[in-house]
């Protein structure tokens, strides 16, 4: 008889050996499974987890190409870029938020509200990108993170070029502004290669010669340890600075341009409106102020709401540019244009005279001349020196507005002179053709009147006006603005030199011009001429004053100046040239609401004038005078 033990034991035993082999294929499987992985990460993959681990210590940062310098004609430095010290977070990178954040907070001397809204709550991919907190520290804001950088996780400084307006609202609508490229700009041609949060040029020549001034950036790999701060860098791309334009504007003369629309009397408001100066051969463009202006320095580092409102929002518009933009009635101005065409259609004899008794009439309407008691009898020249209205009034009626229009045209009027800026206006020179087309009604005689004087339906710009006047002075040639001398690469290299450009003549001889231009030299300079005030010592100035009415005369004729509320007064206008015998500068100034031209736009002329020729006259003293040498006592 068997014992109950044998039997379970013998049972149990071959019950185990049966799952022996289970147990070991088992075994064998979960270790060719490791042993397979183990395979994969070591051998196949092991160029790519290498990659990962390199990219779990190495953070790559992007290193922002200096855009290159913007120089007047004489190589000063109007824009410029400065290093700016900014700091970043990365989010991932944060331990204990409750406590960083506040201390960051309170050594950039902000709040710690805005440093927690500004970092948000990035996900996914996000969290390994830095969040700028701050762009442009000062010397004690950086030391003091510097500093603290060690209680800082995911806290890092950095610097970065920003572009810095050397003179600050100097020249702001000739040079522009920078910003962040536009979703709708990264979808056109131009702008293919670029990518979001690019800065880029937005206006002037910051938008025309982006390119050049561009640069390219670099990039820097950078160790990181498991906080986020940088330990050493692996390898790095140096960013290749843009290249530098240099501009026909002179510094000297566009300071005195903006200077003389300060007010002359503290507590007084600044003038409105705007001048250019062109050189009468070649189109440089000397000077080009527009008023009320911007700091350019505000977009640098993105302009804030505030500003930015000011600047779109404000009735008097401070970031359009007059100059090539704001059009006007050229007001009597336009008289030299006028006087011209009557002397190349042989309807004027200038000697001829014509009796001005204050006032015009023609049918049922009175047309008045700006001196009530008038003029008397005046001729040609008597009447631009005096600015007699009633004998353009005859002189214009006599052309009529379309051959009017033809020569108004020929002096580059009603059409834009070609400057190389966006923006530009065309004015308006009207035609019995254009008012069927634009109003379906007649030309009537009495429009004529008031074109011949430059009122009515007339629109010109300040740069119109100093292209057609430096026509008259030039001999006929019409010059196309030119802004930009040179522009050359990082290295110094001539990349473009764009040459002045003629955009043709106008449709009068030069012997004619010659008589308007001497008559326009006693608007400055006679006895009872409306220029006076633009004379330069020892300069023979030629010129013209305008004053263009912003409403009807019936509207203020019976008010004093002064009384007249400030929107209802008229703009003032002064163009001329000078030496008025042999011309090199031409310049056209408006003030907007500013009255008379003789009185108010005259002297801004005379400021940039005046400075013109100082500073020929010093250039042109000869070196053995300038240098002299200068005793020393003792000696």
């Amino acid at each position: 008889m068997r014992s109950p033990d044998r039997r379970f034991g013998s049972g149990g035993d071959s019950e185990l050996h049966g799952r022996i082999p289970w147990i070991a294929a088992f075994i064998l499987v979960v270790f060719a499974i490791f042993f397979g992985r183990f395979f994969q990460l070591q051998v196949i993959q092991t160029d790519d987890l290498r990659l990962r681990s390199v990219r779990n210590s190495v953070r790559t940062v992007r290193l922002e190409a200096p855009r290159g310098d913007i120089l007047d004609r004489d190589g000063r430095v109007l824009a410029t870029t400065r290093p700016a010290f900014g700091v970043q977070v990365m989010p991932n990178d944060v331990r204990h938020a409750d406590v960083v954040f506040p201390a960051l907070a309170q050594l950039i001397d902000t709040d710690a509200e805005t440093v927690i809204q500004k970092v948000g709550t990035p996900r996914g991919r996000r969290r390994f990108q830095p969040i700028r907190l701050a762009g442009d520290l000062t010397y004690d804001q950086l030391a003091r993170v510097e500093s603290h950088l060690y209680a800082l996780s995911g806290v890092v400084t950095d610097v970065r070029p920003r572009r810095h307006y050397v003179a600050r609202d100097l020249a702001a609508h000739v040079l522009g502004f920078i910003g962040e490229i536009q979703a709708s700009q990264l979808e056109t041609r131009e702008f293919a290669d670029y990518r979001p949060g690019e800065v880029i040029g937005q206006a002037g020549i910051e938008r025309l010669r982006q390119e050049a001034l561009r640069g390219r950036a670099g990039g820097r790999n950078q160790i990181v340890d498991v906080a986020g701060r940088v330990v050493g860098t692996l390898d790095e791309i140096r960013p290749v600075p843009g290249g530098s334009v240099q501009l026909t504007l002179d510094l000297d003369l566009q300071e005195a341009a903006e200077s003389a629309f300060l007010p002359e009397v503290i507590g007084e408001l600044p003038k409105i409106g705007a001048i250019v100066a062109l050189d009468v051969h070649n189109g440089d463009v000397l000077a080009m102020a527009s008023k009320p202006g911007f700091d350019p320095n505000d977009f640098a580092g993105g302009i804030d709401t505030e500003t930015w409102n000011y600047l779109t929002k404000d009735r008097w518009k401070p970031i359009q540019n007059r100059a090539i933009s704001g059009q006007y009635p050229p007001g009597s101005t336009y008289k030299a244009f006028v006087a011209a065409a009557g002397l190349e259609e042989g309807l004027v004899d200038p000697k001829k005279k014509v009796f001005c008794p204050g006032h015009y009439r023609l049918h049922r309407r009175t047309y008045r001349c700006w001196k009530r008691a008038g003029h008397g009898w005046v001729d040609m020249r008597e009447a631009l020196v005096r600015s007699c209205d009633v004998y353009f009034y005859h002189l214009g009626r006599e052309l009529g507005v379309d051959r009017l229009a033809f020569f108004a045209r020929g002096f580059n009027l009603g059409r834009r002179t070609g400057i190389r800026l966006p923006q530009e206006m065309a004015g308006l020179v009207p035609t019995s053709a254009w008012k069927e087309r634009r109003f379906k009604e007649k030309w009537v005689p009495g429009e004529t009147i008031s074109t011949s004087i430059g009122q009515g339906f007339n629109l010109a710009t300040p740069l119109q006006l100093a292209v057609s006047y430096a026509a008259i002075a030039n001999g006929g040639t019409l010059v196309r603005p030119r802004l930009v001398l040179r522009v050359a690469d990082a290295e110094g290299r001539l990349v473009d030199g764009p040459e002045p450009e003629e955009n043709g003549r106008v449709p009068v001889n030069r012997e004619h011009l010659d008589i308007v231009r001497e008559a326009l030299t006693g608007v400055v300079h006679d006895v009872g001429g409306t220029g006076g005030r633009a004379r330069v010592e020892g300069v023979k100035v030629a010129g013209k004053t305008g004053t263009s009415q912003v409403v009807g005369l019936k509207h203020t004729e019976h008010l004093d100046e002064d009384e007249i509320a400030f929107e209802l007064r008229d703009h003032a206008w002064f163009v001329g040239f000078a030496p008025a015998d042999a011309p090199e500068i031409a310049v056209a100034a408006i003030v907007e609401h500013g009255g008379h031209g003789g009185s108010a736009a005259g002297p801004i002329v005379q400021k940039v004038l005046a400075r013109y020729f100082e500073k020929r006259a010093v250039q042109q003293i000869p070196a053995e005078v300038a240098f002299v040498e200068v005793p020393v006592a003792g000696h």
